[in-house]
């Protein structure tokens, strides 16, 4: 009894120290349409047996390595996509990098006990005056994203607070609000189309790369600096290509552990919500940035078997949510 007693005083203690950076939340619930496809094939196990040494983040969930996001600029990404429940109000960061919640995000509701990981634009839970501004927001108008009442509002400056990153704790993320933000759009741009970084593969300043890990879709964006792990093979014409197929790249659980060992990152194809209808799970993925377009619209990276790119799409879309740290 005793040891009960123990076991469950602990427990209250973890649970209240998960919830305690919550912010207050309030307000709305009720959220047009993007496209395109995929499958999988083949490298082997690394020729050295020994488990990788690190997971490649800190205890915070920051990649060891850095990223450049403009010139002399650098960030580290988080060690999975963002996920919110609704009943408790607790946000943290997917379990692995390949995790994504699917259709089970047609469940979005104030109460809902599960995980969602497709969010409105700007629906950090801040309330900025937009009618939408709740993680649970399913409003398919894209004049209730407006964060500060302005459409000439991005999520920086007077309306950070509507970046999920720079609003919330994330409860395996350091759980401190402030700590995590959205990249701009031309940080994303910066990222995948500009910046220099280590030849892999036989590729100059390799940048991304299509991938499937065990079945799961995805992009794989290396660091400035990276070594590919021995016995494990990135096929070259694939590094920097939008066409590339996913099939091109294809790892087993253990082989992407040592990638990711090396500071790789991975963003899966989680689809999008338009309201509480959820589409192209498994074949296209999108993230958004914190830039908006001036109008009812916002900058987002999307990612599909035959392109990578930067894009413009209505707010009111459910997308994945991908932070960085400065």
């Amino acid at each position: 009894m005793k040891k009960l007693f123990i076991m469950m005083a602990a427990f209250s203690l973890l649970t209240f120290g998960m919830i305690s950076c919550d912010r207050n939340d309030d307000t709305t619930d009720n959220p047009t349409n993007p496209t395109n496809p995929t499958n999988p094939t083949n490298p082997t196990d690394p020729t050295d047996p020994t488990e990788p040494t690190t997971s490649g983040f800190d205890e915070n969930g920051a990649s060891d390595s850095v990223f450049s996001v403009a010139s002399g600029h650098t960030v580290h990404f988080s060690c999975g996509n963002l996920q919110y429940q609704a009943s408790t109000g607790i946000w943290r960061f997917a379990e692995h990098q390949y995790d994504y919640i699917g259709a089970d995000n047609a469940n979005i509701s104030s109460t809902y006990t599960g995980w969602i990981d497709l969010f409105g634009w700007g629906t950090s839970g801040w309330n900025s005056s937009a009618n939408a501004h709740q993680p649970w927001a399913t409003s398919t108008s894209y004049s209730d994203y407006n964060p500060g009442g302005s459409f000439s509002n991005n999520l920086t400056g007077s309306c950070a607070d509507a970046d999920w990153g720079v609003y919330n704790c994330i409860s395996n993320g350091g759980n401190q609000a402030g700590m995590w933000r959205t990249l701009t759009n031309s940080e994303w741009n910066y990222l995948l189309f500009t910046r220099n970084a280590s030849t892999v593969s036989g590729t100059e300043n390799a940048r991304f790369a299509k991938a499937t890990i065990d079945s799961v879709n995805g992009l794989i964006v290396f660091p400035d600096s990276f070594t590919l792990p021995t016995g494990i093979s990135v096929l070259g014409s694939s590094i920097n290509s939008i066409s590339a197929a996913f099939s091109d790249n294809t790892y087993t659980t253990k082989q992407w552990s040592w990638l990711e060992s090396n500071c790789a990152i991975f963003v899966p194809v989680a689809g999008y919500r338009h309201g509480s209808s959820v589409n192209n799970v498994g074949t296209s993925g999108y993230c958004w940035s914190s830039s908006g377009n001036g109008g009812g619209a916002a900058y987002f990276v999307r990612f599909y078997s035959g392109n990578v790119s930067t894009d413009v799409d209505i707010r009111s879309l459910g997308f994945s949510v991908r932070l960085v740290k400065d």
